[in-house]
Formats: C-alpha cells, sequence, structure tokens
C-alpha cells in the first residue's frame, strides 16, 4: 500500500483546497454517476441483476478455498504455471525472480490495482528492470510521478491544461491541450514501447475458476497488446477477483461497466486461457498467475469479509461527498473512496490507516449505488468500532467521548456545560452565526457556519411553557 508522510487531515487540507482538482473530479464524477443511471435503465430489471450478481459474489466468497484450487487446476491444465503469494514481498520476489530467469530487460503494463497495492514498479525498477505503464491513465500518473487517484481513472483530477504541459516538461513535445492531440502523442511514445517489450503485466478483473480463463476488462486495448505481443505474459490478481463458471461471469459484466463508466460493456474484453499453443500464430510463449493475499485471508475470517465481493467499479467513489471534496490522494492508499476507507485498515494496517474509517459521512449513497449492493456504511460503522476496542481511535475522539460521558452520567455538569457552551457561542455570533470558531473548532467554520446555541435549553423552554397559562385557558 502507500504510505502516507503527512497526516490524514493535512492532505484533507489540501485537498479541499485545490480548486482545480475539485472542479475536474466534480464534472468528471457528475459525467460518470449520470450516466450510470442511464446505462442501468437500459437493463431489464437491474434490481433483479444486482441481486443475483450480489449472491453469486458472496457465495463465491464463502467457498474461495475451493474455487481457488479449481482456478490453478485449470490455469495449469491450459499450460500456465500458478503462483501463490502470501504478501506484497512474495509477489514482489516471484514476478521479479520470472523476469530474471528469462532475461527480462522492458516491461510493459496494463493497469492494475493489485499491482499498485504491492509497489510491483519499485520492485521491479530497484532490480534494474524499466516498467513502462501503457493504459493512458497510468501512464500519465507515472509521468508525472504521482499514484492514481480513482479506481479505474487514475488521473481524474487532472485537467487537459495539466497534461498539456506534463508532456511538453516530459516528452519534450510542443503544448497542446487537445485530448484526441494528447493520445496521439501518448500512442506514438507508447506503441515503440509494445513492439519491443519482452515481458507484459496485467491485472485480472475475474479470473473463472472452472475454465482457467483471465479476464481483462479495458476501454483502449492497451490490456490486450500487453497480454499477447511480448513473449511473456504474467498476470496478477487479488485472490477473491473469482468467479465460478463463464455463466456468472456473464452476469458481473453486465453490471460491472455499467456502474463504472456508464458504458453497456467496455469496448475491449479479452478472455485469456493459458499461453500460445504450438498452432497458434501470436500470442506469449509463457502465461504465469499470480495470486496475492497480502492480508485477504485475515479479512476472510473477519465480519467484515462482505468487502471481498467489490468488483472495483468505482461507482461508491463518484457518488461519495468526502471523495469528491478532498480527491483520492487525499486518502493516501491505493484505495481512495467508502470502499478504500473500509479495505485499507484491513490490508495495510490500523495504526496507519485506521482513522480512515472516520473519512465518511455515512449518508449511504455508496451503498445505494453498489452493484452488488455491499452495506459500506454498516461496513465502516463495525470498523470504527473495532478502531475504538484495539485502542486506536483518533486522539480527538477519546478526548471529546470522554468529556460527553462525563457530562451526560452528571446531570447538573451537563446543564452548565450547556450554559457556559450558550453564553460562548452567543459572545462569539454575529445575527446568531459564528463565521470562525477558535483551534481544531476552526475545521468546522473553515467550511460553513456554526449556529451560536439558543439562550435557553430545550428543558427550560419546556418548563416555561408548562408554568404559563395556555391562551384561552385564562
Amino acid at each position: 500500500m502507500h504510505t502516507a508522510p503527512i497526516s490524514l487531515y493535512d492532505r484533507i487540507e489540501t485537498g479541499m483546497h485545490n480548486d482545480i482538482m475539485r472542479a475536474a473530479l466534480g464534472a468528471a464524477t457528475g459525467r460518470f454517476a449520470t450516466q450510470r443511471l442511464a446505462s442501468l435503465a437500459t437493463l431489464p430489471d437491474a434490481d433483479a441483476v444486482r441481486d443475483r450478481a450480489r449472491a453469486m459474489r458472496r457465495r463465491t466468497i464463502a467457498q474461495l478455498d475451493r474455487y481457488l484450487i479449481e482456478l490453478s487446476d485449470q490455469v495449469e491444465a491450459a499450460g500456465g504455471v500458478v503462483h501463490w503469494a502470501p504478501d506484497a514481498a512474495a509477489a514482489q520476489r516471484i514476478i521479479t525472480g520470472i523476469a530474471q530467469a528469462n532475461q527480462v530487460r522492458t516491461i510493459i503494463k496494463s493497469k492494475s490495482m493489485v499491482t499498485e497495492e504491492i509497489h510491483l514498479n519499485a520492485a521491479l525498477e530497484a532490480a534494474g528492470l524499466q516498467v513502462i505503464e501503457t493504459d493512458l491513465g497510468e501512464y500519465i500518473a507515472q509521468l508525472a510521478e504521482e499514484p492514481p487517484s480513482h479506481i479505474i481513472a487514475p488521473v481524474l483530477h487532472k485537467t487537459r491544461q495539466e497534461i498539456g504541459r506534463l508532456f511538453q516538461q516530459k516528452l519534450g513535445v510542443d503544448y497542446v491541450d487537445d485530448p484526441a492531440a494528447l493520445a496521439a502523442i501518448a500512442r506514438r511514445v507508447l506503441r515503440q514501447a509494445f513492439l519491443s517489450a519482452d515481458m507484459g503485466i496485467s491485472g485480472v478483473n475475474f479470473a473463472v475458476a472452472s475454465t482457467g480463463t483471465l479476464t481483462l476488462v479495458t476501454n483502449e486495448g492497451n490490456g490486450r497488446m500487453c497480454t499477447s505481443l511480448p513473449r511473456i505474459h504474467v498476470a496478477v490478481m487479488g485472490i477473491e477477483r473469482i468467479v465460478p463458471t463463464p455463466d456468472d461471469l456473464a452476469l458481473v459484466l453486465q453490471i460491472l461497466a455499467r456502474s463504472a463508466t456508464g458504458q453497456k460493456l467496455s469496448v475491449y474484453t479479452s478472455l485469456l486461457t493459458g499461453p500460445r499453443r504450438a498452432a497458434d500464430p501470436d500470442g506469449p510463449e509463457q502465461l504465469h498467475l499470480v495470486l496475492v493475499d497480502n492480508g485477504r485471508s485475515s479479512i476472510l475470517q473477519s465480519d467484515l469479509a462482505e468487502i471481498l465481493t467489490c468488483i472495483r467499479c468505482g461507482a461508491c467513489l463518484n457518488v461519495c461527498p468526502v471523495y469528491r471534496s478532498i480527491g483520492g490522494h487525499a486518502y493516501g492508499s491505493t484505495y481512495p473512496g467508502p470502499v478504500g476507507s473500509v479495505l485499507t485498515p484491513l490490508l495495510a494496517g490500523m495504526d496507519e490507516f485506521g482513522e480512515l474509517a472516520h473519512a465518511s459521512s455515512l449518508c449511504g449513497a455508496c451503498r445505494e449505488v453498489c452493484p452488488v449492493r455491499i452495506d459500506l456504511p454498516g461496513l465502516l460503522l463495525k470498523l470504527r468500532h473495532d478502531t475504538v476496542q484495539a485502542g486506536h481511535p483518533p486522539l480527538w475522539l477519546r478526548l471529546g467521548l470522554q468529556a460527553y460521558a462525563l457530562a451526560v452520567t452528571h446531570p447538573w455538569l451537563y446543564r452548565l456545560g450547556g450554559k457556559l457552551a450558550s453564553a460562548g457561542t452567543r459572545l462569539l455570533a454575529r445575527e446568531g452565526w459564528i463565521r470562525r470558531l477558535p483551534g481544531p473548532l476552526s475545521a468546522w467554520t473553515g467550511q460553513r457556519d456554526f449556529p451560536a446555541f439558543a439562550p435557553r435549553s430545550f428543558q427550560e423552554s419546556w418548563a416555561r411553557r408548562r408554568q404559563s397559562p395556555t391562551p384561552g385557558q385564562e
């Protein structure tokens, strides 16, 4: 996972004040959300499809050990080699070892979140290998030396003008900001990489257990070139990205692109079964499948296992008011947004990422749009409970809850606190509203005004009302 050198609150502060990023993010996520609704409307009984997909994913995760063995057997029967990586370091060693054993010098990659999770590029480059991202968004992120900020759209936060200046600086080309011209520049640069690479690395959207088929879903065609042009193809997948049969794959594909980009189906859906056969005119000589655990088995044994049914469409990010306000980089991890707030602490540890569970308004929009109906607000609440039980709540929360517990168990203290708060806030208020609060409370008034407390509490007002005669009864 991506480590975070600065605090969550500092990253949020940075994101909140990046008006260009917020404008780009708002426009793109709003477009995705609108297109999702229109695309789902073309699916007969979309709710029933989502229900069947949810049931299939939960059934698969519940029998994950069985399906993983079946998948491994089928991949090897088709001529592939299966590697089991218990953690990120093991996955790095396995893939680096494959490259070194085959005298690989240049590697091309298609988009893969799990390789971001295990920091594969850095490990390969440390071993002296050249790694080139070929998904346009990932390529831009690589040039900018930034991690992706969205699960399916890595540079959603950048404007075309920023990309034009980046290409001018890094590639030595004239400045342009026309999207078609920028894509043409990237295509021209990447074309030579496709033709000269020794190894292609891809992720896996879904692997079919009964056939050993690996499925890649892309919109640019680079995934197919990464998996067919080089002599070696290494596919890297988290162990939960599995479906039992081709029928189950067809079911989940009906909702994946619709939920992600609002398309009925992505432009390219590639189904790969084994390396090149003797009679095939092209294709890789070797196929390696690396199954990455990296904490997923522990999640499977917890009451948060539902998060493993995620199909990585990114719909929850597009509707999340927190993500849309602070951007993906504020989360400081590979997986941003509501799904990342659950998944990251479980994969990378509560000590470093436990406070992400609080980076949510719990409005429920993520649960409404999730194609497999993951109860993300419920999982976030469970995670918050776990962080408290483990002694990892933020300091402000610990002190705040202790003060609240003390007040509500001592009525006189509660009343005294109310009077002091009422007097204090009315002193600070102008026309009933406070524009700026001191110290850590300024985080509230930095975005909105705070109302002054009423002169009298509800109990005091109620007592006065009971003491006053009701009009007409005098």
